[in-house]
């Protein structure tokens, strides 16, 4: 009994620290301008403000309907490509199927910034720099690699008899990859979708790197503004991205079944 107290306390150590810095992130935006250099810090807003807020209205707005629709450009695209091709590699098995997942494998090891260079030389030459669609693209190669190998892991476990009773039905494999398969991969695409529209509405690399002179931005971007060398608006930033953090927050408690289901698809066989 006493050993299961001490795991439960230093279980809820460290659940404290891990929280503190989403914690101290809330507390800054709600802190004064004036109060942001106090020594000792203030632990808790007492003297409170919501200027940052009104900052995230009346600034930030735009930003985040951007970040939304690329995020959303980001899902459908990545599912548009990745679930065909897991499909393909999972039940028709082409010829170098096994050499083409190692190679997703291997590109998700590219330093991110290495491919936003490679992207900002091809986007100069075809003039589609600072552009929404050339950064849904962008973030869509660091989405699709993941989503490959998640279908192709998920569709492995699915029943090749199913596949054989539609073709007998007279469905084509296209018609059985709509009909049958998507259908019954629903813990993958939920897991796919919500990582790929994560890796959007937070890449800082890519937007910076091809859409920092654009019209329009993204979030990521939208915090960055508030920094420079003589202005530092620590409210305005902290209550810009504890309103940013909200979206991916809710995804991830709604999804959460999903995603322990699709992302376990495959590990184990029967």
């Amino acid at each position: 009994m006493i050993k299961q107290h001490a795991k439960t306390g230093l279980g809820l150590i460290f659940t404290a620290i891990m929280l503190f810095p989403v914690y101290w992130m809330i507390n800054v935006s709600l802190t004064k301008d004036t109060d942001m250099r106090a020594d000792p810090p203030h632990l808790f807003p007492f003297d409170g403000t919501l200027e940052g807020y009104r900052a995230v209205i009346d600034q930030q707005m735009p930003y985040l309907g951007t970040s939304l629709f690329i995020g959303l450009g980001t899902v459908i695209l990545t599912l548009l490509i990745s679930a065909p091709a897991g499909f393909a590699l999972a039940k028709l098995r082409p010829k170098g199927g096994g050499t083409l997942s190692f190679v997703l494998l291997i590109a998700q090891m590219i330093p991110g910034i290495i491919m936003a260079m490679g992207f900002y030389a091809i986007y100069l030459r075809l003039g589609v720099l600072n552009t929404v669609g050339g950064l849904i693209l962008a973030d869509s190669t660091i989405a699709v690699p993941f989503g490959v190998l998640i279908f192709t892991a998920f569709m492995s476990g699915i029943p090749d008899e199913l596949i054989n009773a539609a073709l007998i039905d007279g469905a084509s494999k296209w018609r059985t990859f709509v009909s049958v398969i998507l259908p019954i991969s629903r813990n993958a695409i939920v897991t796919v979708s919500l990582f790929a529209f994560l890796w959007a509405w937070s890449d800082f690399v890519f937007a910076t790197t091809l859409d920092g002179g654009g019209d329009a931005q993204p979030i990521t971007l939208g915090i960055y503004h508030y920094i420079g060398n003589n202005n530092q608006q620590w409210n305005a930033i902290m209550a810009t991205a504890v309103v940013a953090s909200i979206p991916a927050t809710l995804l991830l408690i709604l999804a959460q079944r999903y995603v322990a289901a699709g992302v376990t698809a495959g590990a184990v066989k029967d």
